[in-house]
């Protein structure tokens, strides 16, 4: 009977460990509370709300556009919209030529840029003076919008002088050929078999 009533000695020490752990971690739990509140009262609201204002509000460095690069792009928006575009296609349109929409035409090179209405209306008359008609202009650029944003000197120009002089295609078969495959303004290296990695814009697809 006396063996029963007899407690443990480590059984003793147990228990004092787990009550002393406890009352310390209480007290280090009741130690950090009161921290946190005095830290908390110490902060004047005023301060907490500005600063939250100003991150709230403080604008994407991304959709900062200026008033002049708005009014350039509603500009270029007008000079399309004329060959039956609707808005949205029009803003898909130039998105994809300057960069504002990603297009695998340009690969990782095509920065984004803001277009100028003289640049491209001047592509859009050259255009009209190699014999495409509106509406064959509206399956051009519906086709390759990316054109808009070629150079019109270095690519374009050049491009039809090569397809005349290398091919004797102008005219009526030139317009043909636009219309089928228009990337071919565009084209702007010749790898000649030896991959250069830019197939897109390459003769090699002629």
């Amino acid at each position: 009977m006396l063996g029963k009533c007899l407690v443990s000695p480590l059984l003793m020490f147990d228990s004092t460990l787990r009550f002393c752990s406890y009352s310390v971690s209480a007290s280090v739990s009741t130690d950090k509370l009161l921290i946190q509140s005095s830290i908390r009262n110490s902060v004047p609201t005023s301060f907490v709300s500005s600063s939250w204002e100003l991150h709230s509000t403080a604008p994407s460095q991304n959709a900062v556009v200026s008033d002049e690069d708005e009014s350039r792009w509603e500009s270029c928006k007008q000079a399309i919209i004329s060959f039956g575009f609707s808005e949205m296609e029009v803003e898909k349109i130039l998105g994809k030529a300057y960069g504002r929409i990603h297009s695998p035409y340009w690969g990782e090179e095509r920065n984004k840029e803001s277009p100028r209405f003289e640049v491209v209306n001047g592509i859009l008359n050259y255009l009209k003076d190699l014999g495409l008609t509106d509406e064959d202009l509206g399956k051009l650029l519906k086709k390759f919008p990316e054109v808009l944003g070629c150079n019109l000197e270095n690519e374009l120009k050049t491009n039809v002088q090569i397809l005349e002089k290398e091919w004797g295609i102008k005219g009526k078969p030139l317009r043909n050929l636009l219309l089928r495959n228009p990337k071919v303004l565009g084209y702007n290296v010749d790898c000649k078999g030896d991959c250069m990695a830019q197939c897109t814009r390459c003769w090699v697809r002629f």
